[in-house]
């Protein structure tokens, strides 16, 4: 059996996408695709062979040899996992692996397969060449070399007969292909010394989609035109340039560039200075350039560009829209992928996720009146992981409603547990801006409510300010029906968003939480001391109970109790906890339990 790892977690509509673009899905039979599963056949001494296409319930062949058929389904293939995978996939016997054994495959009668990927110029597994069996069996480095070369031979034809090849249709200069080539080629033939790459980014997503709505689908590639041009005409024979993306270009400078990379990105912003027309606009380019230094040969094409993207990300934020790869934010980047393709199995594990409770203590006597449930994870190979690591990443994806609905799940059955002991503790629950968006939101919390046992007034929903700004009256209709059954609503992180007052007078809010960045500073900062007495008045004025985040020091303490602030929240009270020691505290009747730590 193979021990190829396979990632099926990748972004399949993009893949399918890039299928389709190809436009070889059901087509007739071609005879230069088949003079390749004939070679295929004959030189690994297989009965079948066959150029599959993965397509998204099936397995298409666009030329085969020695079988009829002309798709199969997907489900239980070995070209479903060659597909996704890097390299040659080999299984000697079907009936032997149980991912095949009770497959459409190995029901035919095949009990070896063997197959090679083929992956597009942007990366995308389109299909495979492979070769099968009738008999049990293994193949050679040598023979998976063959498959190798046979699949390289595959991609080149597609390319030949695809509109896609070599060179971008919109700019007419060479593609991220062409710069995998060049690189892989000074790799082989380079005598030493370090070489220098950059990619250039002309403009941020938001400026290249507010163009397009602007002046038109035409938008970008006319400021492309114009950019590669003047960058073409600077550089001479100094660099060559590659389109890599719809509003990126990748270069590989020469020598002498590469000995002056600090020059060298100075000429590219001084080229992009001067407006380009783009149908009779003058558009200014805000380029962020990356760059990358590199030993030809030491590193693959392919590790190339993706160092250039994350050296580009980080140039987007810098002052000066430049920014050198760095192997650190590497690292934490594959750490931040790494969590989040991971959380999916989090949600699911019996011992991974848990919450933790930070007091919420009434300012006026000093006890604790609620908690606010916090997710802790631990990480079966990092152990304890920072929210901040994770929460906003996943926030952004499909995981967002799992993980709200496991949040709610957890800490409405101890909230029901703390009702049934006679423990009188609102519980404060975070939504984030997507869970406001789900047309379901507020029923299915509604119902996680009543199926725990618990009176909607015990329960309290925390969202920003930034919810509201992304689609405020789906948003306030969410949080209207909400508090139309009496569930608490609290306005989180206050003064840290837009602050748009406006919202006020809509939102059915009753809390409002004052950003901790204020609260911290205030035993130094006079400014912040007036926002917050501010703050206090208005919201008390519009009817607003206020909490104070960010206790950390008895002199900020002591001004907010001064300031009749109504409720405080902060490590100098607590930290978060589990919620055994919030009960002991409860049971002793302490009003500050300060020490603990989850």
């Amino acid at each position: 059996m193979s021990d190829q790892v396979f990632d099926f977690a990748g972004n399949e509509e993009a893949r399918l996408n890039a299928l389709r673009d190809l436009r070889l899905l059901d087509t007739p039979p071609s005879e230069s695709f088949d003079r390749l599963t004939r070679l295929a056949s004959r030189l690994l001494m297989a009965p079948v062979s066959t150029i599959t296409l993965t397509d998204k319930d099936r397995l298409w062949f666009k030329s085969r040899f020695g079988i009829d058929a002309t798709e199969v389904p997907r489900e239980k293939c070995p070209c479903s996992y060659t597909t996704y995978g890097q390299d040659v996939f080999v299984v000697p016997d079907l009936l032997a692996d149980p991912r095949f054994c009770d497959g459409v495959v190995a029901e035919a009668g095949v009990r070896f397969y063997a197959g090679a990927p083929l992956i597009s110029a942007e990366g995308y597994g389109l299909g495979t060449i492979c070769v099968v069996d009738d008999k049990p069996r293994d193949i050679t480095e040598d023979e998976r070399a063959v498959l190798r070369d046979l699949a390289g031979m595959v991609m080149c034809q597609i390319d030949l007969q695809s509109k896609i090849g070599r060179i971008d249709p919109s700019s007419g200069y060479p593609n991220q292909q062409v710069f995998y080539e060049t690189v892989e080629a000074a790799g082989r033939t380079g005598t030493g010394g370090r070489a220098c790459a950059l990619l250039v980014d002309l403009v941020a997503t938001l400026a290249a989609t507010d163009g397009q709505r602007a002046l038109g689908t035409d938008f970008i590639e006319a400021l492309m035109t114009g950019a590669l041009g003047a960058i073409e005409r600077g550089f001479g024979d100094r660099a060559s340039i590659y389109h890599v993306g719809p509003t990126r270009f990748a270069m590989l400078l020469g020598a002498e560039a590469s000995a002056d990379v600090a020059g060298a990105v100075a000429r590219v912003h001084a080229l992009l200075e001067a407006p380009i027309a783009c149908r009779g606009v003058p558009v200014s380019p805000d380029a962020a350039i990356g760059t990358c230094l590199y030993e030809p040969g030491s590193i693959s094409p392919r590790d190339l560009l993706r160092r250039l993207y994350n050296a580009v990300e980080d140039a987007q934020t810098a002052p000066d829209r430049v920014a050198e790869y760095c192997p650190l934010h590497d690292d934490q980047n594959a750490r931040r992928f790494r969590l989040l393709n991971d959380f999916q199995a989090a949600l699911d594990a019996p011992d991974q996720l848990a919450l933790a409770y930070q007091p919420r203590v009434d300012l006026s006597d000093m006890h604790c009146r609620g908690v606010e449930a916090l997710l802790r994870w631990r990480h079966p190979t990092f152990g304890a992981v920072a929210p901040d690591e994770y929460i906003p990443h996943v926030e952004r994806t499909a995981l967002c409603a799992r993980l709200t609905d496991w949040v709610v799940a957890e800490a409405l059955r101890q909230a029901s547990l703390w009702r049934r002991a006679g423990r009188k503790l609102t519980m404060s629950i975070n939504a984030s801006a997507l869970n406001l968006e789900e047309r379901d939101f507020a029923e299915r919390l509604l119902g996680a409510i009543e199926r725990a046992g618990v009176r909607p007034e015990m329960v309290e929903l925390e969202f920003t300010e930034s919810a509201v700004a992304r689609d405020s009256a789906r948003v306030i209709a969410q949080l209207v029906e909400l508090r139309s059954y009496g569930v608490e609503i609290a306005i989180d992180d206050f003064g840290a968003g837009y602050s748009n007052l406006s919202y006020l007078q809509q939102l059915p809010a009753s809390v409002l939480k004052i950003d901790r960045q204020f609260v911290m500073r205030l035993e130094t900062s006079p400014r912040d001391q007036k926002l917050v007495q501010t703050v206090i008045r208005m919201a008390h004025d519009l009817g607003y109970r206020v909490v104070a985040e960010g206790i950390e020091t008895e002199p900020a303490l002591d001004m907010l109790r001064g300031w009749t602030c109504d409720e405080g929240q902060g490590f100098l009270l607590s930290r978060p906890t589990t919620a055994v020691a919030i009960e002991d505290w409860l049971d002793a009747g302490l009003n500050l339990p300060r020490a603990a730590n989850a």
